[in-house]
């Protein structure tokens, strides 16, 4: 059974950062390209980072590029978001992926909150 568990989310000042993880098990993470999407309140998911199987080469959205960097460790079998410079648009619930199934297949979320 695929697992991923999101965590790292909190509150944080306009500026600030954070970093998030996700702790997968349950397949063999190393052949995986992983996703990071996010939900904000009232709206549709929306990608924000992708990242291939060995970590070689990652993807940002736009409105993300720049601030955020996607990692992974594959000996740990875990996904990393660091968010830098965070907005108050950039809060939503993260959630991790693999990129094939991100759709109906995702973790349980961490709330990101961006605010004075």
């Amino acid at each position: 059974e695929v697992q991923l568990v999101e965590s790292g989310g909190g509150l944080v000042q306009p500026g600030g950062s954070l970093r998030l993880s996700c702790a997968a098990s349950g397949f063999t993470f190393s052949s995986y390209a992983m996703i990071w999407v996010r939900q904000a309140p009232g709206k549709g998911l929306e990608w924000v980072s992708v990242i291939n199987w060995d970590g070689s080469s990652a993807t940002n959205a736009d409105s993300v590029k720049g601030r955020f960097t996607i990692s992974r460790d594959n000996a740990k079998n875990t996904l990393y978001l660091q968010m830098d410079s965070l907005k108050p648009e950039d809060t939503a619930v993260y959630y991790c992926a693999r990129q094939t199934d991100w759709n109906t297949n995702r973790g349980q979320g961490t709330q990101v909150t961006v605010s004075s």
